[in-house]
């Protein structure tokens, strides 16, 4: 059976984005985007929210055509226009680049979606995350812990309202040599 894949980066105190969605802080060089590169090509599908779709939407579609991209830009832009993608809204109308939006998070569905053949499913998104938190769908975390303090804006992890503690089992660290380090849990 597939997986449910957090995969989401986060300042050291804890915020995927810092006030007015400011996420300049990400330190992506070229052997972390590599990484992420590879990480996609594994994976059956990407589930988010709309906010994290359109943000990407915004930019990847047409990322390789940029002359000053590097190839590492430039492989990621081709992975994300191909693989297939789930966009959680209930006022996106229409998705292009291989996606399907849905309107709500039903356990149901996303347990016939992990049933079906294929690759894991990488989930991002805050909002999306809180939701798939609150039905106990994610069966994996991967989160790249940035060398920064950003002192605000959206919490990876916001205030569940009184879910009981989830203990976790370490599977895995890699540093990276931006000093990003990666976390893996199940």
């Amino acid at each position: 059976m597939r997986k449910i894949v957090l995969m989401m980066s986060v300042s050291l105190d804890g915020y995927i984005e810092g006030p007015d969605r400011d996420i300049s802080w990400h330190q992506v060089d070229e052997e972390l985007h590599q990484h992420f590169n590879d990480a996609v090509r594994g994976l059956g599908a990407l589930l988010s929210g709309r906010t994290t779709y359109e943000l990407m939407a915004g930019f990847w579609p047409t990322a390789d055509a940029d002359p000053d991209a590097s190839p590492t830009m430039a492989e990621f832009a081709a992975l994300w226009r191909e693989i297939p993608k789930i966009v959680y809204s209930r006022t996106l109308e229409h998705a292009d680049w291989n996606t399907t939006v849905v309107r709500e998070v039903v356990p149901e569905e996303v347990e016939r979606l992990k049933a079906e053949p294929g690759g894991d499913l990488g989930l991002s998104g805050a909002d999306l995350v809180a939701s798939f938190l609150r039905h106990g769908l994610v069966d994996e975390f991967r989160i790249y812990v940035h060398p920064v303090l950003v002192g605000g804006g959206t919490p990876l992890f916001p205030h569940t309202g009184g879910n009981p503690p989830a203990t976790l089992r370490l599977t895995g660290t890699r540093t990276f040599g931006n000093g990003v380090v990666l976390l893996r849990y199940a």
